[in-house]
């Protein structure tokens, strides 16, 4: 797996779909992404529209989860087989489909983390079933850089987000997602529930379980050698998460 290095703006510029600029872009403000990706949720498409819609988001999750958050906008266009400018039409800026993409990997994992919760007693289960779940589903390599980034608290449960004011107009981790707080959530209580019954290393943290997800799914171009890869390095890594006896 290529760990997401890219620049993760806090926002989208609106960009002119006549005039696409294949650079990355840089975000000036935090209000503005996602009433973008509200506006184009909720706008009646085309079939033919949201056919190409479907494809470059299609494209997007499998670029990005392959080369990081830091791919052109033109791969993702290459891959989908429509022009940049069709790509653009749709997402003004390289940001607001990052952001798309994000969410819904987000929104994905956490409600994978709260179907274990609901639907399995033993903790160890629940957490595990999560961990290959997630794995399985390849979300972990399409994870914002926010749950990953952050600093463990002194109880090695909970991760704590850098927070980063909406005027401040840095670039960076935005500390106000709800979608990753949600998920940062459910997790911590599938980390409560292993380590209050004695089957997880008291030292690991939601953070932990999150790199867990993002290092056991790597990106191999044979699905069938990919799987075997992702299944034995997650053996191998819940093995290092239980806790043992003395």
């Amino acid at each position: 797996m290529q760990t997401q290095e890219s620049h993760w703006p806090s926002a989208p510029v609106a960009r002119a779909a006549s005039a696409p600029v294949t650079a990355t872009v840089s975000g000036t403000g935090n209000g503005m992404g996602h009433a973008a990706v509200r506006a184009m949720r909720t706008t009646p498409l085309r079939v033919d529209a949201q056919r190409n819609l479907e494809h470059v988001l299609r494209a997007a999750r499998e670029v990005f989860g392959e080369l990081g958050y830091g791919a052109p906008m033109e791969d993702v266009a290459r891959r989908a087989r429509v022009g940049v400018g069709t790509v653009y039409r749709r997402f003004p800026s390289k940001d607001v489909l990052v952001r798309r993409i994000a969410e819904e990997e987000t929104a994905r994992l956490t409600e994978q983390a709260r179907a274990a919760l609901g639907q399995e007693d033993e903790p160890w289960s629940a957490l595990s079933r999560f961990l290959r779940t997630s794995v399985a589903s390849g979300a972990g390599r399409l994870l914002p850089p926010q749950v990953l980034r952050v600093g463990v608290a002194d109880d090695a449960r909970v991760p704590q987000q850098r927070t980063v004011p909406a005027d401040s107009g840095e670039s960076g981790v935005p500390g106000d997602d709800a979608g990753a707080a949600a998920l940062l959530d459910v997790v911590g209580r599938l980390v409560d529930r292993a380590r209050a019954a004695g089957e997880l290393r008291p030292d690991v943290s939601v953070a932990d379980v999150l790199l867990v997800i993002a290092t056991a799914a790597p990106s191999l171009p044979d699905p069938a050698h990919q799987a075997a890869a992702s299944s034995r390095l997650l053996d191998i890594l819940l093995e290092g998460l239980r806790s043992r006896p003395s």
